[in-house]
């Protein structure tokens, strides 16, 4: 009955997840939450030309160089649902020094990608359609990538950032400076908290990016289940921050199996265990850092007692 009950839904919208038995969850991933590969091998082919295009024009008039452009978000971390998934574009432009130069640079290297994001628009051919956000914003330009015959679609942003981490190579941990230049510009009269954290989209992206297949599609479905509930439940705190579901599924498996074929109904039901009393949780990393330098230490062990899920790196601030 239920088997029949997802196949009738598979050409338009997914049989309610409540309905789906645990050992049909691999199939609902499947059908339902999993982007199509056609769809992937597009958004990648086009991701790619846009990087090149504007590394290589972007600045060509003048001796700032982009350093690199980085992928981020659920597509980058490869987490991506069918329909409406974020993803972001990190540009590392070489005129970004310093943090605080960041905040000042930010229009005027805005202002050029956008320029040369709508020439790209215009020289190159796409297989995918490729719309610019006609909305003004100081701190990021928008864009999305949408199939023309699939209902598929990602939704991109791209932030310039400093380059702070430089060429990363695999276990690459950040110097102590880093975050204690973040500490203390934390702690300044005139806090900027959040800004700089695009600034660590690699480590973010790789933290997920590295975790077996299925536990990536175990972060699909606990994402989808979020953004259902999140349309019902109207009393503010009751889910956890969006980005903490990702660290609560990837400790849940850690703290089980850590196999890369498990039973991902038992996996849900953990994952959702977690969620139901997450303001009780202190979860952390430190692959990314340590508690050895004496600031850093200090400022983690502040943080870790409030009630939060914190990232696997200190960059909150």
């Amino acid at each position: 009955m239920t088997t029949a009950l997802i196949r009738r839904h598979t050409e338009t919208e997914p049989a309610p997840l409540f309905e789906t038995p645990g050992h049909l969850l691999d199939k609902f991933i499947k059908d339902f939450l999993q982007p199509n590969k056609i769809f992937l091998d597009q958004l990648h082919k086009a991701v790619n030309t846009i990087c090149t295009f504007l590394k290589e024009n972007c600045f060509r008039h003048s001796t700032i160089k982009v350093h690199k452009i980085v992928q981020g978000g659920s597509a980058g971390k490869g987490t991506a649902l069918k329909t409406g998934s974020d993803a972001d574009l990190v540009v590392f432009p070489s005129s970004i020094k310093s943090f605080t130069s960041q905040v000042a640079e930010r229009t005027s290297v805005i202002n050029e990608i956008r320029h040369q994001l709508e020439a790209c628009q215009q020289e190159k051919n796409f297989e995918v359609k490729f719309e610019i956000s006609k909305r003004t914003a100081p701190r990021v330009l928008s864009f999305s990538l949408k199939s023309e015959d699939l209902n598929e679609s990602v939704d991109f942003d791209v932030l310039p950032a400093f380059n702070v981490l430089g060429q990363l190579e695999f276990g690459f941990k950040p110097s102590p400076a880093v975050y204690t230049e973040l500490i203390s510009l934390y702690k300044s009269p005139s806090p900027l908290r959040g800004e700089f954290s695009t600034c660590f989209t690699e480590l973010q992206r790789n933290f997920v990016l590295s975790r077996p297949t299925k536990l990536k599609d175990l972060i699909r479905l606990v994402k989808y289940w979020y953004k259902q509930c999140e349309r019902k439940l109207k009393i503010k705190g009751s889910l956890p921050p969006k980005y903490a579901l990702e660290l609560l599924t990837i400790y849940a498996w850690e703290q089980g199996s850590r196999a890369e074929d498990f039973d991902t109904a038992i996996g849900f039901r953990t994952v959702l265990e977690l969620v139901t009393r997450y303001q009780q949780l202190c979860i952390f990393w430190t692959v990314n850092y340590s508690f050895e330098h004496e600031i850093i230490r200090n400022f983690l062990l502040t943080q870790i007692q409030k009630p939060r899920c914190p990232e696997p790196h200190p960059s909150s601030c």
